[in-house]
């Protein structure tokens, strides 16, 4: 700002008032991609208009390199639920949403069965095309998806877990012939885009769940080769390579053929099952190999058998979603959290209202978790 001011006698001058305004001097890339990668992941799409390096930093996926090495993790939930052909994607607290890019596949994948987990950024879905068993992969950073790579061995009605950058796989039924359940084992890296064989199983199971605790790898449940309920686990040791059975491991928790997998979720290190028969949470107590009642669950997990009930590990929290009435008239999609506590008799459950107004089917198809 200039203003008139009388320097001397007779003679004026303009003199500079610009106390107001300091200069602030630019921000470093370094600095302000530190400052970048605290933002929520949420708001990625909105910050990326402001200039085409940020743009080019989410797009790269170079920002979730500085989160990791910053130890910034935060979770997101991918849903798809029964009629719709698109997935949505949700923030920790379901207040942000954004629809993702349609999977480009054909009618028998679009309306099959299909199983979904994730691995670093990337949220894998397998099912079949009418050639045959695929896997298609969405990559948070580029927010769109590419087919493969296929598991070594491709299947259907596998366990899976998520370990970080690492994806596991065990069992499950080989999609040629629908015949052979099988044993064996995969282990994808997000970094390589690859998968690596694993040692077999000791036994063989589809319909079975999987899990991460204790730096190990759990395979629970399931149906054998003839078509019995297992009741054993076992899980997969990193460090030596080898599968230890755990016997009876499920002897507390209800099955049946016709029953969805368990449902299985780890939070703190700990594992829970939601007994899809009595609507009943329970906490698995490692050292006498049981399981400790919690109290009911706010939803129906028996109105289906377990089927359309998403029950998933929200970083030290539990997260469920479905179905509060057996009614078909009263039924809507219900979403609640809790942080787990095996010393409480009871815990508490919050619901969370979805916002956006997104209205969605009760029955959840398919629901994982990123944390990246």
């Amino acid at each position: 700002m200039k203003v008139l001011e009388n320097a001397g006698e007779g003679s004026p001058e303009e003199v500079s008032q610009d106390a107001d305004y300091v200069y602030v001097p630019c921000l470093s890339d370094e600095l302000e991609n530190v400052v970048f990668a605290r933002f929520p992941r949420a708001e990625y799409w909105k910050l990326g208009f402001l200039n085409k390096r940020l743009l080019s930093l989410v797009k790269s996926g170079e920002i979730y390199k500085i989160r990791k090495e910053m130890k910034i993790k935060e979770p997101s939930v991918f849903m798809l639920a029964s009629g719709d052909t698109n997935w949505w994607t949700f923030d920790r607290k379901f207040q942000s949403r954004r629809k993702l890019p349609i999977i480009p596949s054909d009618y028998n994948f679009e309306y099959g069965d299909k199983e979904s987990f994730s691995a670093g950024t990337h949220l894998f879905v397998s099912g079949k095309e009418i050639e045959g068993a695929v896997v298609w992969r969405y990559e948070l950073a580029a927010n769109q998806w590419f087919k493969g790579p296929s598991m070594i061995t491709p299947r259907c009605l596998f366990a899976s877990a998520t370990c970080g950058n690492f994806a596991f796989i065990a069992g499950g039924l080989e999609t040629e012939t629908c015949k052979l359940i099988l044993n064996s084992a995969e282990k994808y890296d997000s970094e390589t885009k690859s998968w690596e064989r694993l040692p077999n199983m000791i036994r063989r199971r589809k319909l079975c769940s999987g899990c991460c605790m204790d730096n190990k790898f759990y395979v629970m449940g399931g149906l054998d080769e003839n078509q019995k309920e297992l009741k054993c686990g076992e899980y997969f040791d990193q460090e030596t390579k080898t599968w230890t059975l755990v016997p009876n491991m499920l002897k507390d928790i209800p099955l049946s053929i016709s029953q969805s997998p368990p449902l299985i979720a780890v939070a703190n290190n700990e594992l829970y099952s939601l007994d899809a028969c009595s609507n009943e949470l329970k906490v698995y107590e490692k050292e006498s190999n049981s399981w400790m009642k919690l109290g009911p669950v706010p939803v129906r997990a028996d109105a289906q058998k377990g089927w359309g009930v998403a029950f998933k590990s929200l970083g030290n929290e539990l997260l469920l979603i479905g179905a509060t009435s057996v009614s078909a008239s009263e039924r809507a999609l219900t979403i609640y959290t809790c942080s787990p506590d095996p010393a409480m008799e009871k815990l508490k459950w919050r619901q969370i209202e979805c916002g956006g107004g997104t209205k969605l089917n009760p029955f959840i198809r398919n629901c994982a978790v990123m944390v990246a």
